[in-house]
């Protein structure tokens, strides 16, 4: 059976998603509704790709495997229609994501796999507005894309174990190593690494040391190839917020943001994107 993979959202997640499923050679859609988003998510993928290719990363196959295989909408039927997977990554709203995930189901192929690439939010509770919930299957990928190898599969509570074994094939098919985790608050990535990030906040809020000399207490004494700030910073400091109040939610006082970080987001230094964050960029 040939792969179609559609991605919906062309932002930072979506456009290194896609521009991995076109390289690994799967026919791919990127969807956004914005065409500037679009336009903007096709010249990042080129540069990415001559980026990877320059260091001897990427092979040069690459760019005809872009060309060849990754096409861009902004309509969503014609992006879902006849493929058999959708991934979505939009931003974290359980809301949004059920909406997407309903639209999508409808106009792609018979038995199509929904995934989402959340990183935090309940997968059995997006897929509960499904009509075929054991469909629904969390794929959270990490940023960048291109770059970092691992992808968490998360099964919701009435996923198939057949979905579930998908999930993992397709991973490889990117060049990622897949680990299956539980449906709880943060998975096992996020849950480790907000709390980290939330601690090293806390730290430069207190005054303990300066936000290069924390991250570089991680990155040389524990061999982390990037600081919790600096990481913060590449996430964007709204979704760590965001991701942080879902997790004080509903795991407790431990993920209670740190006041330093919701004076950033209001003030609009939401990291790498906005140009400053904990650093300059």
């Amino acid at each position: 059976m040939t792969v179609r993979i559609a991605i919906i959202g062309a932002g930072t997640m979506g456009r290194g998603i896609a521009q991995v499923s076109a390289i690994s050679g799967f026919s791919t859609t990127l969807f956004d509704v914005d065409p500037e988003a679009l336009e903007a998510a096709r010249e990042a993928i080129a540069v990415s790709v001559e980026k990877g290719i320059s260091r001897g990363k990427t092979p040069e196959e690459a760019r005809d495997r872009i060309t060849g295989l990754l096409s861009f909408h902004h309509d969503l039927a014609g992006a879902v229609a006849g493929s058999n997977w959708v991934i979505e990554a939009v931003p974290e709203s359980v809301g949004l994501k059920r909406e997407i995930l309903q639209r999508a189901e409808e106009g792609a192929a018979a038995g199509a796999v929904l995934a989402s690439n959340t990183s935090s939010l309940s997968i059995t509770a997006i897929g509960e507005a499904l009509d075929d919930p054991s469909r629904m299957i969390g794929m959270h990928f990490f940023n960048p894309v291109p770059v970092m190898g691992l992808v968490e599969v998360v099964p919701g509570e009435q996923t198939s174990d057949q979905v579930i074994d998908r999930a993992v094939e397709l991973a490889r098919g990117f060049g990622k190593e897949p680990i299956v985790v539980k449906d709880t608050p943060g998975f096992a990535t996020s849950r480790l690494g907000v709390v980290l990030g939330l601690e090293a906040i806390r730290m430069l809020e207190d005054g303990v040391a300066g936000a290069e000399e924390i991250d570089k207490a991680m990155e040389l004494g524990y061999r982390h190839p990037m600081g919790p700030l600096r990481l913060t910073d590449l996430v964007g400091l709204d979704v760590r917020l965001a991701i942080a109040e879902h997790l004080h939610q509903e795991l407790g006082e431990r993920f209670r943001p740190p006041q330093l970080l919701r004076d950033l987001v209001a003030a609009g230094h939401t990291g790498r994107k906005a140009g400053q964050g904990f650093y300059r960029w």
